[in-house]
């Protein structure tokens, strides 16, 4: 158990890795972020992106749908709600992966 164990950690570091040396042009950035201006409702919507769910900041600040949605399922993963309310408070409009983070 303690070889699979090992195997597997030393498997998942090497594809971690890989993907860190994957060029960034890859990420599709045909949107550059840019920062808008950070207001009450910024405020607002950062704090609704961090304690309720990631996307609902983005929905706030009348950003596109997709880029609402994409927020709201990579809140699944909990460390993203972080990101998502950084995006929210400063109201960044654009973004990586068409602009969608």
């Amino acid at each position: 158990m303690k070889n699979l164990l090992k195997t597997f950690f030393i498997s998942l570091t090497i594809v971690g890795f890989i993907s860190l040396s994957m060029p960034s042009a890859r990420a599709e950035n045909t949107d550059p972020p840019r920062t808008g201006e950070v207001s009450l409702r910024s405020v607002g919507a950062g704090a609704l992106s961090f304690f309720i769910w990631p996307g609902l900041g983005q929905a706030v600040n009348s950003d596109k749908g997709d880029k609402v949605v994409v927020h709201a399922v990579l809140g699944f993963t909990q460390i993203y709600r972080f990101w998502s309310g950084y995006d929210a408070l400063v109201d960044r409009k654009g973004g990586y992966w068409n602009g969608k983070i």
